[in-house]
């Protein structure tokens, strides 16, 4: 464990947080600090995994088939005409993405409008017979939670939550929604780490939880059987994308199964070793940390415990103490009364102007664009707030300080989507940078802002 932790920090992979469950029972975890355990974060596409569970709850309780054709579910959202393809796409074409679409066909709900996303995944060509052509489709994820809230006249989120979240002990579970009020199924789900854990634990039991079945066995080993062969995702055939693929849940080497979400989400579930290791993430690189879970702890799982010693002590104080890597700060922080206005260069992201104002231990700092907002910071501490972006309201929490060279340093967490930015003031005549450093916004996506008026 302590090498695994150690080969992420070496690859420069930031982790959230992790839960290693074994035999039934948690044995490690911890969060990157000001992650923590009780925070819910965006898991992504592991969400698929909880839109095909909804659609197996359904399957169980003799209201829905995965051999209903999709046209029959939603006969008022169809094109015009009708293709062969189209009459023929079944739900379980659904859970197995071979819908028979050539392409993603995600985007087009965007530019659909949002309340019409079922007629726009309809209306798009399905150019090969379904069941015979698989290509990963956020899109058929979506239909998998509207088929749902069409049988049960509920969300998706609300069917589970009696029958699957509360039993399992879930809080503060959300599911982001489009404006026809459908959670987006393939995305949007936000849960906390341990949460993603017990749902592993659930599928390692095939269905049960603390002796109750939550969910039929047979619908367990549907969705981690490998209905996509291997090999049929191209790509390098050791990959863990290339191992097959079965009802929401990727294949893997070693026997093992996951869901897994952009930037580093995953819920690996490992039966020959009785394990499951839910991450939550930052990271671009997915496959390293697949790579290093199968070299260290794979390899090194043993059936009995460790004996207390001093291992498990480091283990323990390191899982205590994980820290999230951020700049480093002057400690105690000087006291630089300051103001500073911006104008930034321009950028497609519709940042206008800033203003940076420091008074003793606190400060703000103003962005003017499609969406003003003013982030509020105490130097050297963490700070909670929330940010209007992207036409919503999300958790943001920051830390700012003064660095050895003069420089102010803010970093801003979305800390419930893993997203990160880093904001950089040099010197009174220096611009501004502001870097969207994480994984979502790919490499090197930096906005500057001239200084326009100084005061202090």
């Amino acid at each position: 464990m302590l090498a695994w932790l150690d080969a992420l920090a070496a690859d420069g992979l930031e982790l959230h947080g992790f839960t290693l469950r074994r035999s039934g029972r948690v044995v490690a975890g911890g969060h990157w600090f000001p992650y923590g355990p009780e925070r819910v974060h965006h898991v992504y596409s592991l969400s698929k995994a909880f839109a095909a569970v909804g659609v197996g709850l359904l399957v169980q309780e003799g209201r829905l088939s995965v051999e209903d054709r999709v046209v029959d579910l939603f006969p008022d959202a169809l094109p015009p005409v009708v293709g062969e393809h189209l009459r023929a796409m079944r739900v379980e074409d659904l859970l197995t993405m071979r819908t028979g679409h050539a392409a993603d066909v995600t985007d087009v709900l965007y530019a659909a409008g949002e309340e019409h996303w079922v007629r726009a995944v309809l209306a798009q060509p399905v150019e090969f017979t379904p069941g015979t052509h698989f290509v990963y489709n956020s899109g058929a994820s979506f239909l998998l939670s509207a088929l749902v809230q069409r049988v049960t006249g509920e969300t998706l989120l609300e069917f589970l939550t009696p029958r699957l979240l509360e039993p399992l002990g879930f809080r503060g579970a959300r599911w982001v929604s489009n404006a026809g009020g459908v959670n987006l199924g393939g995305w949007g789900l936000h849960l906390r780490t341990g949460d993603a854990a017990r749902f592993g634990q659930l599928l390692l039991n095939r269905g049960k939880w603390q002796g109750r079945t939550l969910l039929a066995p047979a619908w367990v080993d549907a969705m981690s059987g490998a209905h996509v062969p291997p090999g049929t995702n191209p790509g390098d055939e050791r990959s863990d994308w290339a191992q097959g693929y079965g009802y929401q849940l990727w294949r893997c080497r070693h026997g093992a199964y996951r869901a897994d979400g952009a930037f580093g989400q995953f819920c690996v579930v490992l039966p020959g070793q009785d394990m499951v290791l839910a991450v939550t993430a930052g990271v671009r690189d997915m496959g390293r940390v697949l790579d290093h879970t199968w070299t260290h702890l794979l390899g090194n799982a043993q059936e009995s415990p460790l004996p207390p010693g001093a291992d498990t002590e480091a283990l323990r104080v390191r899982c205590e103490t994980l820290t999230l890597d951020v700049p480093e700060l002057l400690d105690p922080p000087p006291l630089r009364d300051t103001q500073a206005h911006f104008t930034f260069d321009p950028n497609d992201d519709g940042w206008e102007a800033a203003t940076l104002t420091v008074t003793g231990e606190r400060g703000t700092l103003a962005l003017d664009g499609p969406t003003p907002n003013t982030v509020r910071f105490t130097l050297n501490t963490w700070e909670e707030q929330t940010l209007d972006t992207w036409g919503t309201t999300v958790a943001l929490t920051v830390r700012a300080g003064w660095q050895a060279d003069g420089t102010l340093a803010l970093t801003l967490l979305l800390i419930e989507d893993g997203a990160r930015w880093e904001v950089r003031w040099p010197a009174p005549d220096a611009p501004l940078s502001v870097g969207l450093c994480a994984p979502h916004y790919g490499e090197g996506h930096t906005l500057s802002a001239r200084p326009s008026t100084l005061g202090a």
